[in-house]
């Protein structure tokens, strides 16, 4: 109820006429009376009728036309805020079987007010819209559109200003077609594929779709990071070196088994520097002597045995009817040594 100010002093009123509004009993001659709300009363009857002493002030709080002082008001009244314990005056939020302040009724997860957004009543608690939407989410794995409230088909939503949502609640920011799940943010905006597309966004020659986020350019196309992958094991380069071979790209690795030198000494593609000699070819660190594993280079001096060099020290070594049969054979085919 209003708070009322009260007047008093004496009235002008005639005393055989006045009667006091809550005894209906006369005025004396020196009493002073009281004018409330155009009611004449004694001062001792202008009192709570509750606790029946004088209001604090002046002011009271009247109910089925009857005056309560602000404490016992609140008492016999007045509704019990469940947050804050204090007496609610004014504008009361009836929700959860419970009476709240306005400023009191909050979302128990992350705090937003609930009195004038409304709210979702989820396992016993009071949740604003995006809580409860959340809670859904993680208890199911399936996401609440933020618009409507509902679950989004597996696959079927789109992630607008951070949140997910249905796309048909949008269209296309440049036809006004109604969106599906294929539609793409540009900025802040939603474009469907067909005019995102028209816009410059280079395609992925892989999936063939918009690529929005960071772009690979290579072997004359635009890629997506994660589609730039090695032609045989099918694994990103993520900006490692790639080499191209018929409009394909591998990894150092599978290029090399594929197309590069298999080394005499481990049978393995050859990564790196290539020693020929021999007519073979070698890894820099298997070109050894066959006599001592001495490493040699195509500046050392050494011999062809077995098919294998020989340096000149192990070539010292051996009987002179070997090295003479050696050196005729080295006569009739002179070896080949190149990097």
């Amino acid at each position: 109820m209003p708070v009322q100010e009260i007047m008093s002093g004496r009235s002008n009123i005639g005393l055989s006429t006045a009667i006091c509004a809550v005894c209906h009993e006369g005025f004396g001659v020196d009493e002073r009376m009281v004018n409330s709300n155009g009611q004449i009363l004694h001062e001792r009857c202008f009192v709570c009728v509750q606790c029946f002493q004088p209001f604090p002030d002046g002011l009271f709080y009247e109910y089925d036309g009857r005056r309560f002082c602000e404490h016992d008001f609140q008492t016999l009244f007045a509704p019990c805020c469940k947050q804050c314990r204090k007496f609610v005056i004014g504008r009361v939020i009836k929700a959860m079987q419970a009476n709240w302040h306005p400023n009191c009724f909050l979302c128990e997860i992350c705090g937003a007010g609930l009195a004038d957004s409304g709210f979702v009543k989820n396992a016993g608690r009071a949740l604003c819209k995006k809580c409860n939407a959340d809670e859904k989410t993680k208890k199911t794995g399936r996401y609440v559109c933020r618009k409507c409230h509902t679950y989004i088909p597996e696959g079927e939503h789109i992630m607008y200003m951070g949140e997910p949502v249905h796309p048909w609640h949008y269209n296309c920011f440049c036809c006004g077609k109604e969106l599906d799940h294929l539609c793409r943010k540009k900025d802040t905006e939603l474009y469907c594929l067909r005019c995102h597309d028209m816009m410059g966004t280079p395609i992925c020659g892989a999936c063939r779709r918009p690529v929005e986020d960071r772009v690979v350019h290579a072997l004359g196309k635009a890629w997506h990071v994660e589609h730039f992958v090695c032609a045989k094991c099918e694994k990103p380069f993520y900006g490692h070196r790639y080499y191209e071979r018929k409009g394909l790209a591998y990894c150092e690795t599978h290029f090399n088994e594929l197309y590069g030198d298999i080394c005499f000494e481990c049978n393995k593609a050859i990564s790196g520097d290539v020693v020929n000699a021999l007519n073979k070819c070698w890894c820099v660190q298997h070109f050894t002597c066959i006599g001592c594993s001495i490493p040699l280079t195509l500046k050392s001096k050494f011999h062809e045995f077995d098919n294998q060099p020989l340096c000149k020290k192990c070539y010292e070594k051996m009987p002179m009817e070997l090295k003479k049969r050696l050196k005729r054979a080295e006569q009739q085919t002179s070896p080949t040594k190149r990097a």
